[in-house]
């Protein structure tokens, strides 16, 4: 089995332990739900409130911090706002059908609250470092409250990996991917140029990144957002039907059409939670590290400022990607690609998508939450080719979780193969052979054909481009700075630039690996992040709660004042 396959299934086996496993969902939402309880709906009562703080109306010059609300909150929203909005929405439907991006509301909903705790406590643990800038975040909490130092140097090591694994690479693939795909620009020259412009970014620290995302976070919002109206406008006939598909199959799972096979009630579920958290961060404590440069000696404020986050990554934005591909129904569609190893795999028998009774097994196959055993069997043995197509059968190519249809083998310098190609356990062996044909497609390939279906046409997907590369490249610098101030807390600010030098070497690499491994790596880190934070703010919520009254007590003798 090839390198990348064996790496993407150790990968697998790991996030079913984690960020897949059937509590998490629970976990993260529960502890959304309890503190919206516990402090009073504060994702609604704190909203106009948040919204006057972050306009700097009760901003004073003497404040403690390295950075204003607003280029803390952009820069935690270049950090949030990136993949997860363009090609995690995307893959969210793809897996889990329409009702995923039910579950994403309901994730950012509660992750409000969330994101309002984890940032108010990290603001109120900073610290002061040796060269004279803030440094905060749940480990910062973790030790001098909590007296875990465990939890703390957990977290730490996990953020240097999330930083990594969901911050850097899953950002140039996705960037690399669709700049291949639109203006067909080799993957490694993306990943080169951009890697040059990253170092000359993260170099500059703090400062240097708030000002870079307080720029190009509202243009580039606002350049997706209207290009994402101009779309569902065009097919206006789907909004309503779009709609009905995401609420008709919130709790039955979503129902095969298309080239679509289905997807459970608790696969639609995990996805729409994991795409959720992906996309906006509450509960993963990575957005506190950036809130906690921000100048106030009110931690709650901050804490105010960071609850808008959820709302505009995944409310606004999420929604309208989400509507973009529902409504020009490209989802459920089979288009021309080039296969991803890890996207396919060959199964033993004949099976056709246009069979009820295939669909079903073929559903219960990809259904890695499925209470039965599937009764199909990956395929092992040689195929037959002449000229690139298949004259053998006993075998199906799935890709892209659909039956793969007019599919075409070529030979490493891109010729029609001929003779005998060997299949071992659903796998190709020989690495060299390019696989491609018609099948589903997902992530930001799938949004970039979405964004074509509307009165741009084809310039659609340039949009789509132009906020990848934003979005994405914002996103990676965010996650610099929270890595390199985990590695001050564990090994002192000599740590900073070895990490740095390591993230820009990464990120180059992240351009040409495998997508499908590469987002598996994503849902791992994602996880390793967040329980750790959810167990220290829920350990700490008596001192939230009394945080909040405190600050509610200032703010009214300052008025008075």
């Amino acid at each position: 089995m090839e390198i990348v396959e064996t790496i993407n299934d150790a990968l697998t086996f790991i996030d079913g332990y984690l960020g897949s496993a059937g509590y998490f969902p629970y976990l993260l939402i529960g502890v959304g739900v309890f503190f919206t309880l516990y402090l009073g709906f504060p994702q609604i009562r704190y909203f106009g409130q948040a919204t006057r703080i972050v306009r700097g109306q009760y901003a004073k010059k003497d404040s403690p911090g390295d950075t204003s609300h607003f280029q803390a909150l952009t820069t935690a929203l270049s950090g949030t706002v990136g993949t997860g909005n363009i090609g995690g929405v995307a893959l969210a439907i793809f897996i889990g059908g329409p009702a995923a991006l039910f579950w994403m509301w309901v994730t950012a909903f509660f992750g409000m609250t969330t994101k309002f705790v984890e940032v108010t406590l990290s603001h109120k643990y900073r610290e002061k470092t040796e060269d004279g800038t803030m440094a905060g975040g749940p480990m910062y909490f973790m030790e001098k409250k909590l007296n875990m130092k465990w939890l703390a140097v957990l977290f730490a090591m996990a953020t240097i990996i999330s930083s990594i694994g969901s911050g850097n690479m899953p950002q140039i693939n996705n960037i690399a991917e669709v700049m291949s795909t639109t203006f067909h620009i080799e993957k490694w020259i993306t990943g080169g140029v951009l890697a040059i412009l990253l170092a000359m970014v993260i170099i500059g620290g703090i400062k240097r990144i708030a000002k870079v995302a307080e720029k190009v976070v509202p243009f580039m919002a606002v350049v997706y957002v209207v290009g994402a109206i101009l779309v569902i406008a065009y097919n206006y006939e789907n909004i309503l039907p779009s709609f009905q598909a995401i609420f008709g199959s919130i709790f039955s799972g979503s129902s095969a059409v298309g080239g679509f096979l289905g997807a459970s009630f608790a696969y639609a579920m995990d996805r729409g939670v994991n795409r959720g958290l992906f996309s906006n961060e509450a509960g993963q404590g990575s957005a506190a590290i950036a809130h906690s440069a921000a100048k106030g000696k009110e931690p709650a404020s901050e804490g105010m400022v960071s609850l808008l986050e959820p709302f505009i990554d995944t409310i606004i934005i999420c929604t309208l990607t989400g509507l973009v591909i529902l409504s020009s129904g490209v989802w459920s569609e089979k288009h021309f690609n080039k296969f991803d190893r890890a996207d396919m795999e060959f199964v033993v028998g004949d099976y056709t998508d246009s069979n009820e009774e295939h669909v079903k097994k073929l559903m219960i196959h990809l259904d890695e939450k499925r209470s039965v055993p599937s009764e199909i069997k990956p395929f092992t043995g040689t195929i037959s080719l002449q000229e690139g197509k298949v004259i053998s059968d006993g075998f199906t190519l799935l890709n892209s979780r659909s039956v793969a249809e007019e599919v075409t083998y070529l030979d490493s310098e891109g010729n029609p193969l001929t003779g005998e190609i060997p299949v071992s356990e659903g796998r190709l062996e020989d690495s060299s052979i390019t696989v491609q044909g018609k099948s589903l497609i997902h992530s930001a390939n799938l949004t970039a054909l979405a964004f074509t279906k509307g009165y741009m046409g084809e310039s659609g997907k340039y949009i789509v481009s132009l906020g990848l590369l934003l979005f994405a490249f914002t996103t990676a610098i965010a996650w610099s700075y929270y890595g390199d101030r985990a590695s001050i807390y564990l090994f002192g600010p000599k740590a900073v630039m070895p990490y740095r030098i390591a993230f820009v070497a990464l990120f180059f690499l992240g351009a040409i690996v495998d997508s499908t491994v590469v987002w598996t790596l994503a849902y791992v880190t994602v996880a390793l992040m967040t329980i750790p934070n959810l167990i220290g703010i829920t350990l700490l919520h008596k001192d939230m709660k009394n945080t909040v009254k405190d600050y509610w007590k200032n703010f009214k003798q300052d008025q008075a004042d």
